[in-house]
């Protein structure tokens, strides 16, 4: 089994590690590394949130009487995929249920992720599959880490987040893990969210439901113009958090979920749990996420 797979253009380049099935390099025609390289600050790259988005309350599931211990963002980040499919552009890996995923999850599951290059494009596609007889539940997410600054010499604090469309002045809070209240997000004109550490302290910034199909990283030069820019959408993701970290972490993680994690106070049933995307038996369905650089 390769190491890393390597798929390209004469514009991007990525790698992507059987473990996991994770995005560990994207650079652009430059040679430009632009993904978070898994320093102390945070040992990932981007990883693969499934059967869960975020954490169950005490990290315990509940199905059909029994309790099953599921850590937070589930178990997909560290098992090792296999490949099904390998050209230079385009990779695909997939995960099955088996007896260890089924000791943590009691349900069936075929899990596929994709990666392809187009110009200078990278497309990630997770595909999930129910081939059991019973309704599957599970939360679907992404979690790529991008660096910031973009640009070296420009101050993290002259970088910004631009919606698509207007959002709501608001966020959920993360307590312990778990939604909390609501907390004000300060955009300009609900669109513009001027970037720095201190929005993170409180942890991430939860977005349910979010207006926006597509937003841009921008990296702004002393006379506030763009220097740099990644252009990000999503397809089929319900929900959004940004994230980092508030002492110094250089990466900024922008991630479309389906799902999220419990609210404070919710402990029942994982079919129940809010938010949750339901497949029939024989159902699957596919979410992407894409960066242009």
């Amino acid at each position: 089994m390769s190491e890393r797979f390597m798929i390209g253009t004469t514009a991007v380049t990525a790698q992507i590690a059987p473990a996991g099935a994770e995005l560990v390099s994207l650079r652009d025609a430059g040679g430009a590394e632009l993904l978070w390289q898994a320093g102390a600050a945070w040992p990932r790259h981007a990883p693969v949130l499934f059967p869960i988005v975020g954490r169950l309350a005490g990290d315990r599931l509940r199905h059909e009487n029994q309790s099953f211990r599921l850590t937070q963002h589930g178990f997909a980040r560290d098992r090792v995929f296999r490949c099904v499919e390998e050209t230079a552009t385009r990779v695909t890996l997939r995960l099955d249920d088996d007896p260890e995923t089924r000791a943590l999850y009691p349900f069936a599951f075929v899990l596929e992720q994709s990666y392809e290059v187009d110009g200078s494009t990278l497309a990630v596609t997770t595909r999930v599959e129910n081939p059991g007889p019973d309704v599957l539940p599970c939360g679907v997410g992404a979690h790529p880490g991008f660096r910031w600054p973009l640009v070296d010499g420009i101050a993290k604090e002259d970088h910004a987040i631009v919606f698509d469309a207007e959002e709501a002045g608001e966020v959920l809070s993360v307590q312990g893990g778990l939604l909390g209240p609501a907390r004000p997000l300060p955009l300009e004109a609900g669109r513009v969210l001027a970037l720095s550490e201190a929005l993170f302290a409180a942890d991430a910034l939860v977005m349910p439901e979010v207006a926006s199909r597509s937003l841009r990283f921008v990296a702004r030069g002393a006379d506030g113009a763009p220097v740099r820019e990644l252009a990000f959408s999503w397809d089929g993701y319900r929900d959004l958090g940004l994230w980092s970290k508030p002492d110094g972490a250089p990466f900024l993680c922008i991630e479309p979920w389906y799902s999220m994690a419990s609210p404070v106070g919710w402990d029942s049933e994982f079919i129940q749990k809010p938010g949750l995307l339901h497949l029939a038996p024989g159902e699957s369905r596919s979410l992407t996420w894409r960066v242009r650089v």
